[in-house]
């Protein structure tokens, strides 16, 4: 894989290496190393931002702060082309010191470090997004840990965001051990059996998905819940040990719809999916569906189909319970484009390589 400039820009990995601090140093507040931070070689250009640490000189004087010590810039070099962190949001650094780090050491703790430290990929994967898939933290937890300076890529430690690296190459260390990371995603779709919970263990010994994955997890995998369903709620869970990817789909920003069978007490009349897509007052705000559908009458009750994107607590009991149709059965039936077909409750399937890029589709990924 062709290496690139910490800017992205082609054909700086491979020959003219990036011009380097002279002076050693250590990140903020971070594990004592005498290697230089990977922002030390961040060629300075004009208006260089800042970071963690000491001061810089970019190209023509600008100055720009870098984390241990002073570095000089390329003379022309351009601006980065990178996407800005987060709309230019600031991991807390404060909070990366005192959080737990929850990363599997590796068993071979020694590594042959070959080259001069962490080099930006153009085309590889955030050291944020690598974090979490090997399961150190969230992506967001990982990136206070980068901040407050307790990760190491190729023998520096980084303080920067957004780092793109080739996980498959690259000596990751966090807090000083070297880190496992698990290139094998795993995606799983669960029928959830009334009655469980939807967590991984349970305080009071009740039954919970955790149970139904316990050879998984032993065997070492760390598998993330898609959502939650309530103990008396019945159907789709996905299961993945892909951080990214189940942050995204959980995260209302990205309004994955999820679809609902549910089983009402009374005779559903016509004009009730028009009352609630428009919506109803709750006591934790408005709340709509987008589609709603009366499937069958029979013997007093109602089967409807309901599609939101809400994922508030309980969020569909009590919309049909705030317009006078108390819920008797809730099945969820799909996350975006997955579907739970005839899958038997407490059964598990792995998803094909089609549901898994439908799924990377839906979210942007």
């Amino acid at each position: 894989m062709a290496t690139a400039s910490r800017d992205g820009r082609p054909g700086q990995g491979d020959g003219a290496r990036r011009s380097r601090s002279t002076n050693k140093g250590k990140a903020a507040d971070g594990p004592k190393s005498g290697r230089k931070s990977a922002s030390d070689k961040r060629a300075g250009a004009t208006g260089a931002g800042k970071s963690a640490g000491g001061k810089g000189a970019g190209a023509k004087g600008a100055g720009g702060k870098a984390a241990g010590g002073k570095g000089k810039g390329r003379p022309g070099q351009q601006p980065s082309s990178r996407k800005p962190h987060r709309k230019g949001s600031r991991p807390d650094v404060a909070s990366g010191r005192i959080r737990l780090n929850n990363a599997k050491p590796a068993r071979t703790q020694n590594a042959d470090l070959q080259g001069d430290g962490a080099v930006y990929i153009e085309d590889g994967m955030r050291l944020q997004k690598v974090l979490a898939a090997a399961g150190v933290a969230s992506r967001r937890g990982a990136e206070e840990l980068i901040a407050a300076g307790r990760v190491e890529v190729d023998g520096e430690i980084v303080v920067e965001q957004g780092l793109r690296i080739d996980p498959s190459n690259s000596i990751i260390k966090v807090d000083g051990a070297r880190v496992i990371i698990d290139e094998t995603k795993q995606y799983l779709a669960l029928n959830k059996p009334k009655g469980w919970q939807s967590t991984m263990s349970d305080e009071q010994g009740r039954p919970c998905i955790g149970d139904l994955v316990a050879e998984r997890v032993m065997s070492g995998q760390r598998l993330f819940h898609v959502g939650r369903l309530d103990a008396d709620t019945e159907g789709l869970i996905l299961l993945s040990n892909d951080g990214e990817l189940a942050h995204r789909l959980m995260h209302p920003s990205f309004e994955v719809p999820k679809t609902y069978l549910a089983t009402v007490r009374g005779q559903v009349p016509r004009g009730l999916g028009r009352v609630l897509r428009n919506g109803v007052e709750l006591d934790d705000g408005h709340a709509s569906v987008d589609e709603f559908s009366v499937l069958e009458l029979h013997e007093g009750r109602s089967l409807v189909r309901l599609v939101l994107h809400e994922g508030r607590k309980h969020i569909v009991r009590r919309l049909l319970d705030e317009v006078g149709f108390p819920v008797e059965r809730l099945v969820r039936t799909d996350i975006g484009p997955i579907a739970l077909g005839n899958q038997r409750p407490g059964s598990m399937r792995v998803l094909d390589s089609k549901e898994v890029g439908a799924l990377y589709k839906a979210v942007a990924m």
